[in-house]
């Protein structure tokens, strides 16, 4: 009994598992790059089923001759299967990477108590513990 359940889970797993069927390629619409010699560069597509991305980066001289420092900027934007647009800026450079989205969860707002706890806790002068002997 437990190996006929065995195969029918198996036979099932792989009929599940199979592709659903041939997909459909999704066509570049427009497509842009361009890269300099000074290391800047620029590049966008959008493509048939309404995605688009474009990034533009330079290269600044950094704090000693010897450092550079990359900057790049960017966005991306897409519908989802639902239908639901969606939109992602982002800026990577000495500060990291910061992206901004509203698809980009927020953390709430600290309490105001916990933030009088955390100011008081902060202001208080450091103490070592008293050492045992």
């Amino acid at each position: 009994m437990f190996t006929k359940l065995a195969l029918l889970s198996a036979v099932v797993a792989v009929a599940l598992s199979a592709p659903a069927g041939p997909v459909e390629p999704v066509p570049i619409l427009k497509q842009t790059s361009d890269i300099q010699p000074d290391g800047s560069f620029q590049w966008n597509y959008e493509s048939g089923d309404g995605t688009k991305q474009e990034q533009v980066g330079s290269v600044k001289a950094g704090p000693t001759p010897d450092e550079s420092i990359a900057s790049v900027q960017g966005s991306a934007s897409w519908v989802d299967p639902e239908g639901n647009p969606h939109e992602v800026t982002y800026v990577a450079d000495e500060n990291g990477f910061q992206a901004q989205s509203a698809d980009i969860p927020v953390p709430p707002e600290i309490p105001a108590q916990i933030a009088r706890a955390l100011a008081w806790i902060a202001a208080q002068p450091q103490t070592e513990p008293p050492k045992s002997s």
